[in-house]
């Protein structure tokens, strides 16, 4: 069963790696607005379309993956993806591609990626919780990294209609037959403990919970609060790389940044999955956002080249931390019964900052000329963020007190979420 658990946790990140595509946009939008003669607000509206559509349906998947099953629910994610990205090819108007990638694709990316971590999660000891998460996180973060270059050359060589042709086959190819192989493990399944002593004190005993009893939580809010201001620092420094090498370093050139930030997202997502399994999820979440902190102090001085290396390189480590840990957080705190639900009503505080995150840097760069106002507000809302992760408390903790574990087997979870 071990082995089977390997197979679900490879074909899961090799799932991500086809689906990251919202990370490689800005290839797409400069081919839009330089080959085709789009506006700026035409080539950006797919994209932030694909953003809220992404955010809803994995919502709407992780309600039917917990009744379904995720194999259904990842094939027919993978199927539209790859039709809105072929769809997009053949498309003459900004309208049509809101469509074709705004919803349809973006809809089968939510689909898709909703279904990974929640059955990857159940064929692993809980111990192992937070490292699943990071690796299987790993390959959307990673996704970036290949895909910026290969599109560029794609569009070099055969505009930007066949290119999204060409990606939609691929991914048809590629990642709908491995969404066949992820299935969640039998019910009689027990995944194997570890022999760590430190690592069997993360299971403790506390009851699976429902979306409607988990809002009855304050521990809840404090995720979602937790999880809207980190997610909009990092979505504001993402959305705007060239941008502020442009402001701030007069770079006019600074694609690379965007590979550099890719990879220490990458890094990120699974250094904070095993630091997470280590020292528990609230503390790693406490750690990362000091650091974000001290990042945007500092950024206003990144006045260089490599300054803007250092800057993005840490934002990237941070942001990266927030789908490997969250998830395990979910799981943690409310179980893995109605895990796809549950964390699909978490995952709205990262739909809702998809929209802050751009508005304090255009708000900033509208009144004052520059990015240090940004860089001042999102300061403000870490430390606002710092604050929960220090007050908030593990549910299980009390829950484990009232609980005889030996009498009830099932009812056990990570603690260190």
């Amino acid at each position: 069963m071990f082995d089977r658990a390997k197979q679900i946790l490879i074909a899961g990140f090799c799932i991500n790696l086809c689906i990251g595509i919202l990370f490689t946009w800005s290839v797409f939008k400069k081919a839009l607005v330089v080959n085709l003669g789009w506006s700026n607000a035409e080539a950006s509206l797919p994209y932030t379309v694909a953003i809220i559509t992404f955010s809803v349906t994995l919502l709407l998947a992780g309600i039917l993956q917990d009744k379904f099953g995720p194999k259904r629910v990842l094939i027919a994610g993978t199927i539209c993806s790859g039709l809105g990205l072929i769809a997009s090819g053949y498309i003459t108007s900004p309208t049509q591609l809101i469509f074709t990638f705004g919803i349809l694709a973006g809809g089968g990316i939510g689909f898709s990626y909703a279904c990974l971590s929640p059955a990857a999660m159940k064929w692993f000891h809980p111990s192992k919780r937070g490292l699943v998460n990071g690796l299987i996180a790993a390959g959307f973060g990673l996704a970036g990294v290949y895909l910026a270059p290969l599109l560029t050359s794609l569009i070099a060589s055969y505009g930007i209609n066949y290119s999204f042709n060409i990606l939609g086959i691929a991914l048809l190819c590629i990642a709908t037959p491995l969404a066949f192989t992820i299935t969640n493990p039998p019910a009689n399944y027990v995944p194997v403990a570890s022999t760590n002593k430190e690592e069997k004190k993360a299971v403790v005993a506390q009851a699976e919970m429902r979306w409607t009893d988990m809002l009855k939580t304050t521990q809840f809010y404090s995720i979602w609060i937790m999880y809207l201001c980190a997610s909009s620092t990092g979505l504001m420094i993402i959305g705007n790389i060239t941008s502020i090498a442009a402001t701030q370093a007069n770079m006019t050139d600074a694609a690379h940044l965007v590979v550099i930030l890719a990879l220490f997202n990458t890094s990120g997502r699974v250094f904070a999955g095993m630091l997470c399994d280590k020292i528990g999820g609230l503390k790693t979440l406490t750690l990362s956002f000091v650091l974000s902190i001290a990042n945007m102090i500092l950024f206003p001085h990144y006045t260089t080249h490599a300054g803007l290396i250092l800057g993005m390189a840490v934002a990237g480590l941070c942001y990266g931390t927030l789908p490997a840990v969250f998830p395990s957080l979910a799981a943690g705190f409310y179980g893995l019964k109605n895990y796809g639900t549950n964390y699909g009503v978490v995952y709205t505080a990262w739909g809702v900052s998809g929209f802050i995150g751009p508005v304090i840097a255009a708000a900033a760069v509208d009144s004052t000329g520059t990015y240090e106002l940004a860089y001042f507000y999102s300061a403000t809302i870490m430390g606002v963020a710092l604050v929960f992760s220090v007050l908030t408390k593990n549910p299980a903790a009390k829950t484990a007190t009232n609980t005889q574990p030996e009498k009830n087997e099932s009812l056990k979870v990570n603690a260190t979420a």
